[in-house]
Order: structure tokens, then sequence, then C-alpha cells
């Protein structure tokens, strides 16, 4: 089982964040948008799950099983306590590998951890870890770079290939955009729905409702 520094340091701050977002509103409603592109049931993973919460409730409303993934210990625990009828998985997602397809992959302010050149390798890995019409929403930074920053009394490091580059590489591994949000505006925050297509469909689909601002 790996243990990263980033897991380490989310330890650290474990109960805090399950008080703080149990019951917070924080990203649901993106999340409840692009689960309205979804199936309506099927196999769910959420990538840094923390201690669960908000949005394995969401996921489980909407008839998903569901399985989380996150580089804390201390988090995972709490999340098998807070949902002790779903999978939580304690790895670096660098180096997990499954044979399980997912209909629905939610990877909400966890990719921004990596280093910069793991942000190509691991979202081509959610993107081969969908099944097909699968959706997925991941979010970044808007622009390519790194940089650290002081949370919570801990130095954290943040990277992003940026938006023109996250749009390239889901469309190289064969989905469509279907949504792209700066929701945070003027906050550098993205997310972006994609939908994995079937190998019989077109190989480009058009945007959908994107929103730049």
């Amino acid at each position: 089982m790996a243990t990263s520094g980033i897991g380490q340091q989310y330890d650290k701050i474990a109960a805090w964040w399950n008080d703080y977002h149990m019951d917070s509103a924080y990203g649901v409603a993106q999340i409840m948008r692009a689960l309205s592109f979804a199936p309506s049931q099927g196999n769910a993973l959420d990538v840094g799950c923390g201690s669960g919460g908000r949005i394995i409730r969401r996921l489980k409303e909407q008839g998903y099983e569901v399985t989380g993934i996150d580089a804390s210990e201390k988090m995972i625990n709490l999340a098998r306590k807070n949902h002790p009828d779903s999978l939580f998985i304690h790895e670096d997602i660098r180096h997990w590998e499954t044979e399980d397809r997912f209909d629905f992959i939610v990877a909400w302010d966890c990719l921004f951890h990596l280093p910069l050149s793991m942000q190509k390798p691991v979202l081509s890995k959610f993107c081969n870890m969908l099944s097909d019409r699968g959706v997925m929403i991941h979010t970044f930074g808007d622009s390519l770079g790194k940089h650290t920053d002081s949370w919570q009394g801990q130095k954290f490091h943040y990277s992003s290939i940026g938006m023109t580059q996250n749009i390239e590489l889901l469309h190289e591994n064969g989905l469509s955009v279907l949504h792209l949000e700066l929701d945070q505006f003027p906050e550098k925050h993205v997310y972006i729905i994609s939908k994995k297509l079937y190998k019989t469909e077109p190989d480009r689909l058009p945007l959908v409702g994107a929103h730049l601002t």
C-alpha cells in the first residue's frame, strides 16, 4: 500500500475535513450536473474521496455502487465509518490499477495535488477506466504551471496542464467534452464534464453548454 506525502498532509486535517464537508454544498451542483449526463445507475469511482460525505451520498442516491480511493489513511478510515456499504481503498492514485470499469468517475479537487509530470498519465488512466458512455467530472487550474500555497497550517503543492491540454487529452482518449466552466471566477478553478464515446460513434461531438466565465 503506497503512502504519499499528500496523504500524510491530509491525515493531519482529516477530522476537521470530515466535520466541515460532511454536509456542505460545495461542488454538489456541479456533480449533479454531471450526473444528469450519466447513466441512471452503475459503478462509480470517487477519486480523492476524503471521508466520503456529500459526494458519495449523491452517488448512492442515484443508484450507484461506489468505490472511493484516497491517499490519506485517516480519511479512508472515516469514509468506511460513514459509508460501511461502500468500498474504500487507501492507495496513491499514481500507482493504483484495476480491471474494473466505471460508469461515473468524479475527481473533485484532487488531481491538482499531483506533480505536473503525472497530470497526463493519471488523467489518461481515468479515461481508460471509464465504460462506454461513462461520464467523468474532474477539476483543475485554468492555466499550465505549478505553485505552492499555505492552507490549514501546511504548505501544499499544486499543478495543472491547463484548459487546452485537458481538453486535448480527453479527445485523444475518446471522450467528448460536454461542459466546461470557470465555476469560481475570478478564482482559477475549472471543472469539466466529459463522456466516453461508443467505438461506433463519431470521434467528436460538439461542445455543449461551455461557460468560460
